[in-house]
Order: C-alpha cells, then sequence, then structure tokens
C-alpha cells in the first residue's frame, strides 16, 4: 500500500544563518519602529507650562547676592514646604506637584523657571503657578534675613500645543533603536563552524588507490 502522507522537513536554525544579515537590522527596526508608533498614538498628550520669578536685591544687597539666593531658591521650590502651600492653590495634593514640577536656573541672570507637566493644559499652568506663588511667599518671609525680594517675572499661560513627542517621532525612535538592537545583535550572533566553511579534501580510499594502480 503506498503512502501518499507528504513528509515535510523540519525547519533546522541553518535556514535562518540563509537570510541576509542585513535581514536582522530591518526586523528589528521595523518592530521598533511599530512598537515607538503604537506607544506614541496610545499615550497622552503631555502639556508643559512654566512661570519665571526673579530675585531682586534690596538697598542692603547687591545682584550678585540675589544671583546666589536666585539658585538657591530653585533647588527648595521642590520642597515639602512650599508644595505645601502649593497644592492649595493648585488644587491637587503634593505629590502630583513633586512628580509633575520642575525647576531650571540660570549662572547669569537672578530668574528661576517654574516648570509643571500635565495631561491637562490649563491644570500644568496652575500647577506652575501655583509653585511659583508659594515660592515667593516664602521668600518674603525671610527676606529680612536675606535682603532679596523674590518678585513674579512672568506667569504661567495655558499651552496651546502639547510638549510629549508626537506618534511619528516615537515611530522614529523605535525604529533607530530597534535597528541599532538588530545591528548589534548581527555582531555578537554566532558564526558557522569552520569546518563547514573549510572542508578538508577528500583522500581516496585504499581500494579506489589499488585499482588506480593497476590502471596505470
Amino acid at each position: 500500500m503506498t503512502d501518499n502522507r507528504v513528509h515535510r522537513r523540519p525547519w533546522r536554525p541553518s535556514r535562518l544563518r540563509a537570510l541576509p544579515p542585513w535581514s536582522l537590522v530591518a526586523a528589528g527596526a521595523l518592530a521598533g519602529g511599530l512598537l515607538g508608533g503604537g506607544y506614541g498614538v496610545l499615550r497622552a498628550p503631555e502639556y508643559t507650562a512654566t512661570s519665571y520669578v526673579v530675585a531682586v536685591p534690596t538697598e542692603r544687597s547687591d545682584t550678585a547676592t540675589a544671583l546666589g539666593f536666585a539658585q538657591a531658591y530653585g533647588r527648595v521650590a521642590t520642597q515639602v514646604a512650599v508644595l505645601g502651600d502649593a497644592q492649595v492653590w493648585a488644587g491637587v495634593p503634593a505629590a502630583t506637584l513633586r512628580d509633575s514640577v520642575r525647576t531650571a536656573t540660570s549662572p547669569d541672570a537672578p530668574m528661576v523657571a517654574v516648570s509643571a507637566t500635565s495631561d491637562r493644559p490649563a491644570r500644568a499652568a496652575d500647577m506652575a503657578n501655583a509653585v511659583a506663588r508659594a515660592l515667593t511667599r516664602h521668600a518674603d518671609a525671610a527676606e529680612a534675613d536675606t535682603h532679596v525680594e523674590l518678585v513674579q517675572f512672568s506667569r504661567a499661560v495655558t499651552p496651546s500645543a502639547p510638549t510629549s513627542a508626537s506618534a511619528g517621532v516615537s515611530g522614529l525612535v523605535g525604529a533607530s533603536a530597534g535597528g541599532l538592537l538588530g545591528a548589534l545583535a548581527l555582531l555578537v550572533r554566532p558564526r558557522r563552524r569552520q569546518e563547514e566553511t573549510l572542508r578538508p579534501a577528500s583522500v581516496p580510499g585504499p581500494a579506489l588507490a589499488a585499482d588506480a594502480h593497476g590502471q596505470l
């Protein structure tokens, strides 16, 4: 009886080795681009608003002193004492302010930038203004000792566009990272065995050698 079943050859790793080297890089770039683009689409957009306060020296101080205190106020703006007061005006817990608010100072100007990030534009502006307001109140309480006044230079306005990366940018970043990982995997992949590339020459057996000698 004839067996009509089709015997399929099992898949072997050698078939994977037969693929061109650039295919691993292309597969990594494609996978990274899809993951990055999907993350950019599913992630909620984020908005950032910034408020500025400036340190002004009093009659018993100078610009250098104001610059030094501006650096100090930039470091204490996200401390518990300041955020505890700011949460009342911002309408969010102090923990949210600690995670969402960042400050920046300049070595040349006595100014502190208070930036807040949120998925709601209006909330980002409220948090930035609330922290800036609480910081100026703490500076006013210590003005008799520091001889530096902290005033609000510019209020944060509601942002009109998100600051987070778009889906296209996320896709490009993911594709670049995936391609890089594919290239690294290509470099560290195991090479073929030396005996597969350099096969030894076949030597005729004794019987074949004897027959050849008899024909001569």
